[in-house]
């Protein structure tokens, strides 16, 4: 039985083979090309190769008129990669803004609830005088008009 099988399988893979004719090209007086399996007779008629199979193809290239649609493709994701990382930049700027003007404000209400705040100069603690103390708070209003909506 197995050497039924292997008998079968191995005639229709030379079946194949054996029935393919040449093909053949001639150019008739109009100057037109013809193919066929006989050439007729009295013109000159070349022997194509039909490439029975012999592994040489370019397989699994895209046509070349795909090449530019995939260019494209490769531009676009490229674009869609840049986008992703500018907003990325973008988010994380905008937390940084967040959390710089909760600082401004925590620090301005300090300044605005406590008439009487200590500050370290030279290693020593001193206390604000009240112009000090206006002039902070003046300075923390600039800083939050201009950075914090």
């Amino acid at each position: 039985m197995r050497r039924i099988i292997l008998l079968a399988s191995f005639s229709l893979a030379l079946s194949s083979q054996l029935m393919a004719s040449p093909i053949y090209q001639w150019v008739d007086a109009n100057g037109q090309s013809h193919f066929g399996a006989q050439p007729p007779q009295g013109v000159q008629a070349t022997l194509v190769d039909t490439g029975t199979g012999n592994g040489t193809g370019k397989i699994g290239l895209p046509p070349p008129s795909d090449l530019p649609k995939l260019k494209d493709e490769r531009d676009a994701d490229a674009q869609k990669k840049i986008d992703a990382e500018v907003k990325q930049k973008v988010a994380k700027q905008q937390a940084e803004l967040k959390q710089y003007c909760d600082s401004l404000r925590t620090n301005l209400a300090q300044l605005e609830n406590n008439p009487r705040l200590n500050v370290e100069e030279n290693g020593q603690p001193r206390r604000l005088t009240e112009p000090e103390r206006q002039a902070k708070i003046a300075d923390a209003q600039k800083q939050i008009k201009e950075n914090c909506n």
